[in-house]
């Protein structure tokens, strides 16, 4: 899995860079020729690589669609998307509109601003704590733009992120739960500030919102031991905003786990949805 996502990942840069992109995106038929596009955040002053996965027969589909947001998107997107097509072929998962949003970039210097986008403050980073910006853009900015594009459904908004992707996942599921519907937190990397995410954030009562946490077995013991201090916190919590599943990934690593937690987060969505 990690070696395909890694040539995804590959592919899809050279495509960006190519005058041709969207006709060679037709040979990945497991992206199904995604839209890719820019978005700025003016609160930022910066811009997003965006980029949006249709299903199979969208032109067909009246109704408005459940919609997936994948943080780290220039990563998340192409593994994900071919992972949610071959589900889809033995209907595994619904139809659903995919987001990846995609800094384009891996290191701080080339414009990759995760490290303070997704997080909380902390006292060991300096440039932990850009959480509430980066929430603001989806909030004000991309969430209503795809709206307005897509026939994407407000009321089943889903985010997944991965290690600080899913730091950020928590924060907002423990700031402004009813900004999405579901909420997968993978390998939260939760080791500089555990204490911000033991307190109860939100505002408001109880709502209709459900979050996903898993946390590999095998993964690092630095981003092990707070997840798993985490779950087991707020699963003694009866006043929770939202209803609450956690996992252990038997086996998995820190990055491994990514396609386990978001094939089992989605299904528990739409399984909890139905009952």
């Amino acid at each position: 899995m990690q070696t395909n996502s890694i040539r995804y990942v590959i592919l899809l840069l050279l495509f960006l860079n190519s005058p041709a992109w969207s006709e060679d995106f037709k040979s990945l038929q497991g992206l199904n020729n995604p839209d890719v596009f820019s978005l700025r955040a003016p609160n930022l002053d910066r811009s997003f690589n965006i980029l949006v996965r249709l299903p199979v027969g969208y032109e067909t589909v009246k109704a408005p669609l459940p919609t997936l947001y994948l943080l780290d998107g220039g990563h998340t997107f192409p593994m994900l998307s071919a992972y949610y097509q071959y589900l889809a072929f033995g209907g595994e998962v619904p139809e659903m509109i995919i987001v990846g949003i995609s800094y384009g970039a891996d290191a701080f210097e080339d414009g990759n601003f995760r490290g303070s986008d997704f997080t909380a403050k902390a006292e060991s980073r300096a440039h932990y704590g850009g959480a509430p910006m980066f929430q603001s853009f989806l909030k004000d900015e991309l969430l209503p733009y795809i709206e307005r594009k897509y026939r994407s459904d407000p009321a089943r908004r889903m985010i997944f992120g991965q290690s600080l992707g899913g730091q950020f996942v928590l924060y907002t599921a423990q700031t402004q739960p009813s900004l999405f519907w579901g909420h997968i937190a993978s390998n939260p990397a939760l080791h500089r500030n555990l204490d911000f995410f033991l307190q109860s954030l939100s505002p408001v009562g109880k709502t209709n919102s459900l979050l996903f946490v898993s946390s590999g077995t095998n993964d690092d013991r630095q981003f092990r031991v707070p997840a798993v201090k985490w779950m087991e916190h707020w699963q003694l919590v009866s006043d929770k905003p939202w209803r609450l599943k956690t996992v252990d990934l038997n086996g998995h690593g820190h990055f491994s786990a990514a396609p386990a937690a978001f094939r089992q987060g989605v299904n528990w969505f739409f399984d909890t949805a139905s009952r």
